[in-house]
């Protein structure tokens, strides 16, 4: 049984931690998930195992991280959602998601990205979440416009070597 610092109807926000080396494997190693956020389409285990880590530093120094997420009903995790330092040495986070594909167009992202900005406002002093997106990520594109997000700009993603559309969207 998980321990969840905050849930919503129907997902429960955990902490990443090293013995969720498989649970991090089964999301971050389906192409269909890692497709838009690496160049190279998927992730090396080793790769993988450094998004982990790279996570789980962040909670250390930031108190935030890509959650793993878990829906209630059936305890079984889905993808993850949460904010990681945005510019080094400013207050600013970013927002981001990856939901493994059978969850995909059933509410889920909206969900939880809802509940990781109601946790930013409450918990964070920082004027602005920032988010991108792949460029051929329609999807995310329009959930971030629902959630508020307005364009900004577009921005190099060195994971993936291209000019990701970039949003902001003002916490005060």
């Amino acid at each position: 049984m998980r321990n969840y610092i905050f849930q919503t109807n129907r997902l429960g926000f955990s902490e990443w931690d090293l013995s969720d080396l498989d649970l991090a494997i089964e999301l971050w190693g389906n192409p269909l998930v890692s497709r838009f956020i690496n160049g190279n389409g998927q992730f090396s285990i080793e790769e993988i195992k450094n998004k982990l880590l790279k996570e789980i530093q962040n909670n250390l120094n930031f108190q935030v991280q890509y959650w793993p997420l878990f829906e209630l009903e059936r305890g079984e995790m889905i993808g993850c959602c949460g904010l990681r330092p945005y510019n080094k040495g400013t207050q600013m986070f970013e927002l981001g998601f990856h939901l493994k594909n059978e969850y995909w167009g059933k509410g889920y992202a909206f969900e939880a990205a809802s509940a990781v900005l109601e946790y930013a406002r409450n918990n964070l002093k920082t004027e602005y979440i920032v988010a991108g997106h792949h460029p051929e990520n329609a999807a995310s594109a329009k959930l971030l416009g629902k959630l508020g997000f307005v364009y900004t700009h577009n921005e190099y993603y060195d994971a993936t070597g291209l000019e990701h559309p970039t949003y902001k969207l003002k916490m005060a």
